[in-house]
Order: C-alpha cells, then sequence, then structure tokens
C-alpha cells in the first residue's frame, strides 16, 4: 500500500507540472489552481448533456456505429459472399488444396534432412568455401599473367625463328651464288 501511495503522489506531481506547462501563469483562479482533469470532466458532461438533448446527435451516434460496424472487413465478406458461395469456392479449388497439402507433407516428411548435421554445419562451409573462392580468384589472376607471359614468349619465338628463317635463306643464296661462281671455269682458249 505504502508503493500505491507513493505512486499517486507521483502522479499528481506529474499532472500539476503538466497543467503548469499547459495554463501557465494564467491556471490560476484566485488562490485555487485550474485542474486539466476538472476542466475535461466538464467539458465532457456539457457534450453528454446536449447530445442527449439532441435527437439529431442521437442519431448521428448510432449512424457512426453503424459505420464501424459496416467498415469492418468481415462484414463486408459476409455480405458479398454467402456460405453455399464460399463452399463452390472451396470444392472449386480443391485440387490446388490437395497438392499444397501433399507439397506440405513432404516438406514435414523432409525436416529430419533440413535438421540434419550436414544442413547445420553450413555456415562453417560458408567461411571455408568464401576462403577457397578467394584463392581460386587469386589463382585465376596468377593464370592470366602466366598465359600473357606465355603468349608474349611464343611471340619472341616466332619472331626468332622467322629471323633465323629469313637469315638461313639468305645464306642458303649466298651459298649457291658461290657454288654457281665456282663451277663454271672459263674456257681457254
Amino acid at each position: 500500500k505504502m508503493e500505491g501511495g507513493n505512486d499517486v503522489r507521483e502522479l499528481e506531481k506529474r499532472l500539476q507540472e503538466l497543467e503548469k506547462r499547459v495554463y501557465g501563469d494564467r491556471g490560476t483562479r484566485g488562490n485555487k489552481p485550474v485542474k486539466c482533469a476538472d476542466v475535461l470532466g466538464k467539458i465532457q458532461a456539457s457534450l453528454v448533456n446536449t447530445s442527449n438533448k439532441r435527437e439529431r446527435v442521437k442519431i448521428l451516434h448510432k449512424k457512426i456505429e453503424d459505420l464501424m460496424k459496416y467498415l469492418d472487413p468481415q462484414f463486408t465478406e459476409k455480405i458479398a459472399i454467402p456460405d453455399t458461395m464460399k463452399l463452390e469456392l472451396i470444392l472449386a479449388e480443391e485440387e490446388f488444396l490437395r497438392s499444397q497439402a501433399a507439397l506440405l507433407e513432404q516438406v514435414s516428411s523432409l525436416q529430419p534432412l533440413l535438421d540434419s548435421a550436414h544442413i547445420k554445419a553450413v555456415p562453417d562451409h560458408a567461411t571455408k568455401l568464401q576462403r577457397l573462392s578467394q584463392m581460386h580468384i587469386k589463382q585465376q589472376d596468377q593464370c592470366e599473367t602466366l598465359s600473357e607471359e606465355v603468349k608474349k614468349q611464343f611471340e619472341d619465338y616466332n619472331k626468332m625463328m622467322f629471323l633465323l628463317s629469313k637469315q638461313f635463306s639468305q645464306w642458303d643464296e649466298m651459298l649457291r651464288q658461290l657454288e654457281n661462281a665456282s663451277q663454271v671455269k672459263p674456257v681457254v682458249e
């Protein structure tokens, strides 16, 4: 009970602080401070009195209740689709519902596989796979570099072979000319 009294006092203190903030210096009438709860209570009482005196307000309150009932999604569904129509819709979807039920049964029968140690170890394997992927990418880069080097070596080799072949052709031509020159001897008369 002691705690309840402290809670009420704390609540009253907070309410007084709020009233000070809302009303400021105007919040006192004579020596008596204006209470928000009192003012709100008076306003509510006058609204109730006004609404009870006026027939149109009573009708409006009734219409608001009806409007809230009509705005409820379940109400519009009840009006729009009779129970027989709902039954026909369900029967028309019977094959689809059965196939979905079979799929659900299949999933539930495969549930132990999903709970297996192999599936639970996937996060560990994912980190290993990520490391392997990084190594693979690095090796691919190295392979590209080596491929470029080998391509350059082949180009250099082909150039060298072309030049050697050209040189040998020139030497062969020179040798043929020398041999032809040495075979032809001038005839002495």
